[in-house]
């Protein structure tokens, strides 16, 4: 009889422990999970917070929680933690055990290695008994967002407009220094004419000194990113690689203007993430808070073409008729016959184009 006893009284155990856990187990657990930061450039260390909090005195045996997240955020693998990766999106696990009212912080290393607009919100939550005789599931909501700027190329790897695709010199009016407006003094340099030398400040400064010629604001730019890889293709974007490289060169051609004090906008023939069937347009402004929101409207842009980017010419040609004439800049990988008309309507209603050829090198091309 002693043996059944124990089996009985196991039993018993076993039965209440699951109606208790049952009943009580995700009473006062709370879980959050936050980024370390809202905003961060492409290819930072970031850190990804989980929170555990059981502010009651029964333990949580055992939780998992589960999420999906793009895979342009890289995870370091660690103990309690398992990403299982596909091409897009990768599934996070983490497993936690907490006695009662405790709390558990765990910090998570990961690398931003795409620019994106990435949102946490959801999660999954799995939590049993001691003896793992039931599993219960729980969604829980979450409102966080980690917005990824595009890391913007070296200027050095820019080749500044200096001519037309046509093949004529046309010294643009951005990039050169403006002969009026003269900001201070600076060490001659070679090439310089003699004409700019102050001769005042040589003497005070016992070497050559030239004017140093600043940049007018009156002067307007815009920056168009062409999203399609190739002339003639659909909706589908093959080469994303290369086209994220266009990004990287308009970021890298915002931020030069925006340190020139030039009013500078934004267009590609992309939608944003949250306005689908709308191309992205970011009207002209100037200053570091544009320069920031730009560079916003950048990670959430999605390459997907809208509308042909021939199309999206003709739409600003037409926008723009009634106002001051534009400096514009055109960063495609292609030049068609169809982008080529529209930016000829576009240079008869006053305004200056240039074409930037979206350069990639990529691993195993030659030098």
């Amino acid at each position: 009889m002693g043996i059944h006893w124990y089996i009985l009284s196991a039993i018993v155990v076993i039965i209440i422990q699951q109606f208790v856990f049952r009943r009580f187990g995700m009473k006062k657990l709370t879980y959050e999970r936050r980024f370390s930061v809202s905003h961060c450039f492409e290819g930072e260390r970031i850190e990804m917070i989980e929170r555990l909090t059981n502010s009651k005195s029964l333990p949580v045996p055992w939780l998992r929680v589960e999420s999906l997240l793009h895979t342009g955020l890289k995870f370091e693998r660690n103990a309690n933690f398992d990403v299982s990766s596909g091409q897009f999106y990768q599934n996070h696990k983490s497993l936690f055990s907490l006695m009662g009212n405790k709390q558990l912080t765990r910090r998570h290393s990961v690398q931003c290695v795409q620019r994106g607009f990435y949102r946490l919100s959801s999660a999954s939550l799995s939590y049993g008994d001691l003896f793992g005789m039931f599993s219960s599931h729980v969604k829980l909501p979450l409102k966080e967002e980690l917005v990824v700027y595009p890391q913007p190329v070296d200027y050095s790897e820019l080749n500044f407009p200096s001519r037309s695709f046509q093949g004529d010199i046309a010294v643009r009016r951005w990039i050169v220094e403006d002969p009026f407006t003269i900001s201070g003094v600076r060490d001659y340099h070679s090439g310089d004419s003699l004409k700019t030398i102050n001769w005042n400040a040589t003497a005070r400064a016992g070497k050559l000194q030239v004017h140093r010629r600043d940049f007018t604001a009156d002067y307007r730019l815009m920056i168009l990113l062409n999203v399609e890889d190739h002339a003639e293709m659909w909706d589908v974007v093959k080469d994303t690689e290369l086209i994220e490289q266009g990004i990287r060169m308009a970021a890298a051609l915002v931020q030069y203007a925006t340190e020139q004090g030039l009013e500078t906008g934004f267009a590609a023939n992309g939608h944003e993430i949250d306005v689908p069937g709308m191309p992205m347009t970011v009207e002209r402004s100037s200053g570091n808070e544009h320069l920031l929101h730009i560079l916003e409207q950048m990670a959430k842009l999605v390459i997907v073409r809208e509308v042909p980017f021939d199309a999206l010419l003709h739409q600003l040609t037409e926008r723009w008729q009634d106002e001051d004439s534009y400096d514009v800049v055109i960063v495609s990988a292609f030049m068609s016959e169809k982008i080529e008309l529209a930016i000829d309507k576009m240079r008869s209603g006053g305004h200056s184009v240039d074409w930037m050829p979206i350069n990639l090198v990529r691993v195993g091309d030659s030098a």
